[in-house]
């Protein structure tokens, strides 16, 4: 079962992408780059991701926004359940600069064949799309009491998070079922703030392809859905350390 992770541009900002290949609960890092535009994401996809075969994929950005105005319940969940570790989603609603290009994208890959699957029989072959959000999967995966605060602030400070990130990804998650073996990633956290925007957006498009894996994987026995397809829904993997 391939299981890729999108990090999705919800502007025109380049997206990081992530394939992770699951064989007998082990997951194998197959990719992991960034593309610009999304007919080339497409193509990524069209080229990991044989015509029928299975596959799930994680897409980082509101591609269900059924409201016009204000924010979606899943937005509203977020606050109420990860507030207090500042794990709170962006509000969604049609009327928003990004929406045509994030629903535009999921209904491209439901013409694909991917089908929202905001519920799952685990580890029932298929092809699927879900909404996921990396800051509440990385509080909730690593037992953290805040998010990584490698997005905002000064380069140093985000480079000094994005380094906890990388050592999380690398001794954490090859320990958790399905385990992540051995990742092949990027040998050093770039100094710049180009190059740490690059790796950030690998390393979130790998989170996301993590989730894809543990939604299929579990279903809602170990994870959380905030809402449903009629509003809008986010997968998260429930607390390891609960």
């Amino acid at each position: 079962m391939k299981c890729l992770g999108i990090d999705f541009g919800w502007k025109s900002q380049p997206s990081g992408l992530c394939c992770l290949e699951l064989h007998d609960g082990q997951l194998q890092l197959l990719d992991l780059e960034r593309k610009d535009s999304i007919a080339d994401i497409l193509n990524w996809i069209d080229r990991t991701v044989k015509p029928e075969e299975p596959a799930i994929i994680a897409v980082d950005a509101p591609t269900l926004i059924p409201n016009a105005t204000g924010s979606r319940l899943p937005d509203q969940l977020s606050h109420k359940y990860f507030g207090k570790y500042h794990a709170g989603c962006y509000p969604a609603n049609q009327n928003l600069p990004f929406s045509d290009r994030t629903i535009s994208f999921g209904l491209e890959l439901e013409s694909g064949g991917f089908a929202h699957a905001p519920t799952i029989e685990p580890k029932k072959p298929g092809r699927y799309q879900i909404e996921v959000f990396p800051h509440p999967a990385i509080v909730n995966l690593f037992g953290l009491e805040r998010i990584l605060k490698y997005k905002k602030g000064r380069l140093s400070e985000r480079r000094l998070e994005l380094i906890k990130l990388y050592n999380y990804i690398v001794k954490v998650l090859p320990t958790l079922q399905p385990s992540l073996v051995s990742p092949s990633l990027p040998a050093d956290v770039p100094y710049t703030g180009a190059g740490l925007k690059n790796l950030e957006d690998q390393l979130d498009s790998l989170i996301c392809a993590y989730v894809a894996a543990y939604w299929w994987f579990w279903g809602e026995q170990r994870n959380l859905v905030l809402g449903d397809v009629s509003t809008g829904y986010i997968v998260i993997p429930q607390r390891i350390s609960d």
